[in-house]
């Protein structure tokens, strides 16, 4: 089975040093997985062949062009995401943000992300923790230890080319370990979970919190 990984890029120009990072990613990432024994496909998501729409969805109130359907489509449905942006201001693009508010809520949920940014400058490495690693994790996705920062001095070094063949590995590694396991590694167990009747009654296995703080003298 062909594992589905979704690159999404934010660049601005054509050639952009963001598009140029995403490439890397991409490449490294599909000599991972099939060095593995697996294959992949690769999309890529140019945002900005979309801003227009984007702007557009954020001021009607939410509604998607078929397009941006399609793309919102297109990201639940992927094995895992390598999300790339140019930085401004010391965080990512607003083009950026604006195509992940337009996502359903749940739609990276246990997704594995690798994510990336390009800036002009090192003074902007920090994006990735204060930025962008506090996003994803609101979505509740699965972001991969190591993030990629390049600065336009980066480009061609070994130092990038080391971190980006780790980040790689690690996309590759959370992206094959899925099918048939939840987050973590843990399998869902269903049956387990405690059913709850209409409102806000409890089957009789789940305690009431009440129950348990009967008697308590609360001095521990």
């Amino acid at each position: 089975m062909s594992r589905q990984i979704v690159v999404v890029t934010a660049g601005l120009t054509v050639p952009s040093s963001t598009r140029l990072l995403a490439d890397q990613l991409a490449e490294t990432t599909t000599a991972q997985v099939t060095a593995r024994g697996e294959t992949v496909d690769i999309e890529f998501i140019e945002l900005r062949e979309v801003a227009g729409e984007l702007a557009t969805f954020m001021v009607t109130g939410g509604i998607p062009t078929p397009r941006l359907t399609e793309l919102r489509e297109q990201v639940a449905a992927a094995d895992g995401l390598i999300v790339v942006t140019p930085v401004f201001n010391g965080s990512y693009s607003g083009l950026f943000k604006m195509f992940f508010d337009a996502l359903d809520k749940d739609s990276l949920a246990g997704t594995p992300v690798l994510i990336a940014a390009a800036a002009g400058s090192a003074r902007h490495s920090l994006v990735l923790d204060h930025a962008l690693r506090p996003l994803f994790a609101y979505l509740r996705a699965v972001v991969v230890p190591t993030g990629i920062f390049a600065a336009t001095e980066d480009f061609g070094s070994h130092g990038l080319s080391d971190r980006i063949t780790r980040a790689a590995a690690e996309l590759a590694t959370l992206v094959l370990s899925q099918g048939g396991y939840g987050v973590g590694g843990f399998a869902p167990d269903l049956a387990a979970r405690p059913r709850r009747t209409s409102g806000t009654q409890v089957e009789a296995d789940v305690t009431p919190f009440g129950d348990l703080l009967r008697g308590h003298s609360g001095t521990d």
